[in-house]
């Protein structure tokens, strides 16, 4: 319950919570409470119903599990090859998976790469590119995220994913009921399609920070509930796990202490291993329910992260950077019986691509002008020839010109890959170029000796979006 309170202070938490064992101090906090599950109990109620019977999950119409990692090295899981980090349920979970492990997200930021996960769309294109709309001059984070120029700033951006079809809205056309827990930022759960949720509207997710750190049971709920209504579901578990407060058990922490180079990153690699033992809870529980025969498993993280040794903070070169620290991520994509599990090290895939591949999944039409592929398509996998994506200020510059806010965008090709600073936000920046298979961690830039493929991987990334600074 401590590490509860440091959740709710740090992220400006408006809720107590409601847990058993917790005391509630002040009349007000009780009408608080009671508020708040007041509003948790409504978002479980069903939608309407539609006058024909809507469809059972079959195998054409499979639930979908969507568990996202928050913060998290691509090299940090043991089907990734870390030499102290233990994730048992996930290594299960790869091994009986397509396992692409050369995987990207478009944006190292977790609200834009969310939202792209979402819509299947670049940030430009969905239009939130940041964490936070623009702060007024002089004022701090506090009194932003108080302020009415944060509220419209949010609400500006939530209006930009309602704009955008988004996987849960287009699943509803199959009768599939949808459940959002863990991080979100686009205001309350419904502004992105889902029917049913635990966040109301504040900064990273508010009561939806609970699962995983806390508990799991809003979830089993809502499963046994749609299961009970013969009702294919979608339930987005993205838990703020390994994000900070690194916060971990102590029967995590005791074995790190020992292992790692100082305790703000023993913290963080047990953060993970905490992480990987509520996946197993969940995986576990659609076991138990005979339910995981039926169930499209994907894993994917948000952004990438690096422990710094000293502040426990992020080092530079992984979120919020161009380079693969930030970036990438394997990609899981499991479902018994009708995906053969395969390791695939050498295609480069994006988070863009679980969108169609979902969609066709659950027999949806893709729209056409969506950029991903399906990834269970082995020919469309060998054929895609490049991954791509932008990285942009935390907070926006400006919301209506996402190119006012762009400080990097990357390509990666043939084993390549190239890093494209933008003048207006970059100005010393300079392109870098890296042979990412051979150089994994980015420590060659090759750019002075190869001007000319620099100049051929500029020329496409201008295809995809040739931004217009201010």
């Amino acid at each position: 319950m401590e590490d509860l309170g440091k959740l709710q202070s740090m992220f400006h938490w408006p809720y107590p919570s409601a847990l058993p064992g917790m005391r509630f101090r002040t009349p007000r906090s009780i009408l608080r409470t009671a508020t708040f599950l007041l509003l948790l109990v409504a978002g479980f109620a069903s939608p309407a119903r539609s006058a024909t019977a809507p469809p059972r999950p079959t195998p054409d119409r499979p639930n979908i599990l969507l568990i996202v990692s928050d913060d998290q090295a691509w090299t940090d899981h043991g089907f990734m090859g870390h030499p102290e980090i233990r994730t048992p349920h996930l290594d299960r979970l790869a091994s009986r998976s397509l396992c692409f492990t050369r995987g990207y997200v478009p944006s190292s930021l977790c609200c834009p790469s969310l939202a792209s996960l979402i819509t299947g769309r670049y940030p430009h294109d969905h239009g939130v590119v940041c964490n936070d709309p623009p702060r007024p001059a002089g004022m701090t984070g506090a009194e932003f995220y108080r302020s009415d120029a944060y509220r419209a700033g949010r609400e500006r951006m939530s209006s930009f994913l309602e704009k955008t079809p988004t996987l849960p809205r287009l699943l509803q056309e199959r009768g599939y009921l949808s459940f959002q827990s863990g991080k979100w930022w686009q205001n309350e759960f419904s502004r992105g399609g889902f029917t049913h949720g635990m966040t109301r509207g504040q900064r990273h997710g508010d009561a939806g920070l609970e699962i995983g750190r806390v508990t799991m049971k809003p979830i089993e709920d809502f499963v046994a509930m749609a299961e009970q209504e013969h009702r294919p579901w979608m339930v987005w578990y993205a838990p703020m796990m390994p994000h900070d407060p690194h916060t971990p058990p102590e029967r995590f922490l005791a074995r790190h202490r020992s292992l790692s180079p100082s305790l703000p990153v023993a913290r963080y690699r047990a953060m993970v291993e905490w992480f990987d033992e509520t996946c197993g809870q969940l995986l576990d529980f659609l076991e138990r329910r005979g339910s995981d025969r039926n169930t499209l498993v994907v894993f994917v993280t948000d952004n990438g992260w690096i422990t710094d040794p000293q502040t426990g903070r992020f080092a530079p070169r992984s979120k919020q950077s161009p380079y693969d620290g930030g970036l990438r991520t394997p990609i899981l994509v499991g479902w018994p019986d009708r995906v053969a599990a395969r390791r695939d090290d050498t295609h480069a895939v994006s988070s863009l691509d679980l969108m169609p591949t979902l969609l066709r999944a659950a027999g949806l039409e893709v729209p056409k002008d969506l950029p991903g592929i399906d990834l269970m398509d082995a020919r469309a996998v060998r054929r895609r020839t490049s991954v791509l994506g932008e990285c942009f200020t935390h907070d926006a510059v400006n919301l209506d010109r996402p190119a006012s806010g762009l400080r990097w965008r990357w390509i990666v090709r043939d084993g390549w890959k190239l890093i494209l600073p933008t003048p207006w936000n970059e100005p010393t920046g300079a392109p870098e170029l890296y042979r990412i298979t051979k150089d994994p961690f980015e420590r060659t830039d090759l750019a002075s000796r190869y001007p000319t493929r620099v100049n051929r991987l500029r020329r496409e990334l201008d295809k995809s979006w040739e931004p217009a600074g201010d």
